[in-house]
């Protein structure tokens, strides 16, 4: 059986909050915020979950180490 991905919660409630306010992402900044905090608690590649997350973080480390 596999393991529960560790930051579902967190991937439903962002999913909850976008569809309350009409998927406006800044309205749900908070709840975006808890999504990184737990994927940065886990390896990269821990969290299904987190996938999207894992790239955002690359392409900003990109974008640092190019300027």
């Amino acid at each position: 059986m596999p393991q529960k991905d560790p930051c579902q919660k967190q991937a439903c409630e962002i999913q909850k909050c976008l569809q309350a306010n009409n998927y406006l992402e800044a309205r749900c900044e908070a709840v975006l915020q808890e999504m990184r905090r737990c994927c940065a608690q886990y390896p990269k590649g821990r969290s299904i979950c987190c996938s999207g997350f894992e790239k955002e973080e690359r392409e900003r480390e990109t974008l640092k180490a190019a300027s």
